[in-house]
Parts: structure tokens; C-alpha cells; sequence
């Protein structure tokens, strides 16, 4: 049987191990080290921010960011119904309460057109979460916050190296939060970023992902706060593997062109992701795909083949408002969301990790045509 090829696989063939040796050598592999620092300040400086702060993974950047914002019991906060449960865990136990925009059929976004209706007096921040390869149509939000007075969070987990008209995702909003998760294209294993041009921002969240120490009275606090810290390890990894950004980048977009280009001929069966809009070129930080509604494929019944072949693959978030956790609580009762729903039901996609070859995209391809051509016949 042939090797199996999983749903990612990240690169670490530049200067992880030099760097981490570093850390060894020097005994330094806390949150106190100074590769820390480093990556802080240079990932930020390559999203144009002024201030980044390294955390521990990408949902304890939504966390962190969430809280610095101030965010209260009873304030609403606008996010899209398809996104991963991370992007809403802070909300609900904060007692804040989630509104929920459904998809763009086409980017697979938040549909910034169904915002503004969403608006009342309670309303104090609009998340966007830019969704597999596409971001968000940021510019229609931003003039919503500044119409409304909302603030932004931007969580760019998925888009390390995308730009939005030419500007870096991460660079909009109030703040921005990013994943480091093995699958992401900068990876420290586990991680994550917050990113702000504000200083009270930047000092709330390093006190906070500090357990609130106070510098004059160590032990005395006067606030709660979590212990958030990023070790020295993973930041090494991290600036090691964002030295390579622009070249990962390159490598995504050549892996989604030859996925498209080898499935095209499936476009009866399934639908591609899209390519570009007029605001942006997709990094394919996954390669999705749709089932349309006329094939009787499933994704779980092509998912579970591809598994027999020896090749990984994952479905599509499932929504919000689905959610049993979030039902339980009594939310979104009676809501629906048909884009974000159709997406789930119909959506999956295949390996996609930067180390993928080019010989087992076109397996992958192969296999996936074998599969929907089968099912015509």
C-alpha cells in the first residue's frame, strides 16, 4: 500500500534546530528567554503592527484579546456563524453574547453585507475571522465600526502571509490574534500571537498573559489574570520558520493552482475554491472543496474512502448556531444560517501542508477523480 500522506505536514528545514540548540546551549528555554522578544517584535513588524504579544496557543490570543478589549456580561459582539468554537469560548463565559452573520456563498467569509442589521445599542465589537484562504472584505467593517463606534478584532489564526488590498492581514482592527498550530503556515507547534498599534492594549495583554504580576509588588494583584506565556522554545521555532514566510506563501499558492488544475475536470461534481477576489489572491491555507447538491456524494462517505487510500482529510467547521454545547445554553434557538450550514454538509478538504509533494497532490487528485467519477457512473 502506498504511504500514507496526512492532512498536513509543516516544513521545519531552516534554522529550527540551530536556533533551538540555541536554547539548549544557553539554558534558556522559559518565556524568559530572548528568541521570545525576537519573534515578538519581528512578526509584528512583518504584519505592519507596532506591538506583538506571543501566547500560547491561537485560542488563548482570542482569549487575551477579548479580555484587554473589555468586553462585558450582556455586550454583543458580531462574529460569523462558520468558524471554529475557539472564536466564541471567551464570549460565552464572560457572559457576552454572540451574534452570528451567516457566510458568503463564494469567499466563504463572514458576509460583511449582513453586519449593519445586526447593530443595536448593546453591540461593542465586530470579530472577523478570515476563513481557509480568503480574507474578509475588511474595509465595508471597519466603516461599520467607525459609523458605530464598535471596535475590531481581526483573527487572521489562518492567514500568516495573506494580504487584504495589499495590506498584511493582522494589521486591522483594534487588534489581531494568530494560530501557530502545526497546520498553520508559521508553526511553533502550539502558539499564537496578539498584534496592536495601541500601547494600553499591549501593556493590558502582557499583564494579563502574566498572571497579572505587578512590577513593584510581584506577588500583589490587583487584577486576574491567566498564564498565557510562549516559551523560548516554540519562539524559536517561530522565527525560524517566519524568516521563510515569503517562500511558504509561494508554495501554498503552487500547491492550490495545481490541486485546481488537476480538478477541474470535477467541477459537475464538486466546487473549487475560489482563486481571488478584487481585494485578494488565495493562500489555500487549506484546499477545500464543496460537493454540489446534484451529486450523492458525502463528505463523510468520500472522506472515509480517501482514508482507505491512504490519504488524510478533515471536514469543514461545523456552525455555531449547531453546536450542542451552545444549544444546551439556549442559544440561537430557532436560528438558521443556510450558507454556513451548506458548507459544513457539504465541504471537506485534502492535505494541504506546506512539505506536501508534488507527486502526492497529484495522488490525491487522482484518487478524488477516481472516487467522483466511480459515483457517476
Amino acid at each position: 500500500m502506498s504511504e500514507f500522506i496526512p492532512v498536513n505536514t509543516p516544513l521545519l528545514n531552516g534554522n529550527e534546530k540551530k536556533y533551538l540548540n540555541q536554547c539548549i546551549d544557553t539554558g534558556w528555554i522559559s518565556s524568559e528567554g530572548p528568541f521570545v522578544q525576537e519573534f515578538e517584535k519581528k512578526f509584528a513588524n512583518k504584519v505592519d503592527r507596532a506591538y506583538g504579544i506571543a501566547v500560547s496557543n491561537g485560542t488563548a490570543a482570542i482569549d487575551l484579546a477579548i479580555e484587554a478589549l473589555e468586553i462585558k456580561a450582556g455586550d454583543e459582539v458580531i462574529m460569523p456563524a462558520f468558524t471554529i468554537i475557539s472564536c466564541i469560548n471567551q464570549i460565552i463565559r464572560i457572559g457576552a453574547v454572540p451574534v452570528l452573520v451567516d457566510s458568503d456563498p463564494h469567499t466563504w467569509n463572514m458576509n460583511v453585507q449582513q453586519i449593519e442589521k445586526k447593530i443595536t445599542p448593546r453591540t461593542k465589537l465586530i470579530m472577523i475571522v478570515h476563513i481557509y484562504g480568503l480574507p474578509v472584505d475588511i474595509d465595508p467593517v471597519l466603516e461599520l465600526a467607525k459609523k458605530y463606534s464598535l471596535k475590531v478584532l481581526e483573527d487572521a489564526a489562518e492567514m500568516h502571509g495573506q494580504e487584504y488590498k495589499n495590506l498584511p492581514c493582522g494589521s486591522f482592527g483594534d487588534i489581531s490574534t494568530f494560530s501557530f498550530y502545526s497546520n498553520k503556515n508559521i508553526t511553533t507547534g502550539e502558539g499564537g500571537m496578539v498584534v496592536t498599534n495601541s500601547p494600553e492594549l499591549d501593556e493590558k495583554c502582557r499583564s494579563i498573559r502574566n498572571l497579572c504580576f505587578k512590577q513593584d509588588k510581584r506577588f500583589v494583584h490587583d487584577r486576574l489574570g491567566w498564564n498565557l506565556r510562549m516559551t523560548n522554545i516554540q519562539a524559536a521555532i517561530g522565527l525560524a520558520q517566519l524568516e521563510r514566510l515569503d517562500e511558504f506563501v509561494k508554495i501554498k499558492r503552487e500547491m492550490g493552482a495545481k490541486y485546481t488544475a488537476l480538478l477541474k475536470d470535477l467541477e459537475g461534481y464538486i466546487e473549487l475554491p475560489l482563486e481571488k477576489t478584487s481585494y485578494a489572491q488565495s493562500i489555500y491555507w487549506v484546499y477545500g472543496v464543496l460537493i454540489k447538491k446534484n451529486c450523492a456524494l458525502t463528505p463523510e462517505g468520500v472522506m472515509v474512502e480517501l482514508a482507505k487510500r491512504g490519504i488524510g482529510s478533515r471536514p469543514f467547521f461545523y456552525p455555531m448556531h449547531m453546536q450542542p454545547v451552545l444549544k444546551n445554553r439556549g442559544l440561537f434557538d430557532g436560528e438558521s444560517y443556510p450558507v454556513a450550514e451548506n458548507l459544513y454538509n457539504k465541504g471537506f478538504y485534502v492535505p494541504s501542508g506546506l512539505a506536501l509533494k508534488l507527486s502526492e497532490i497529484e495522488r490525491v487528485s487522482s484518487e478524488l477523480r477516481d472516487i467522483f467519477l466511480a459515483n457517476a457512473r
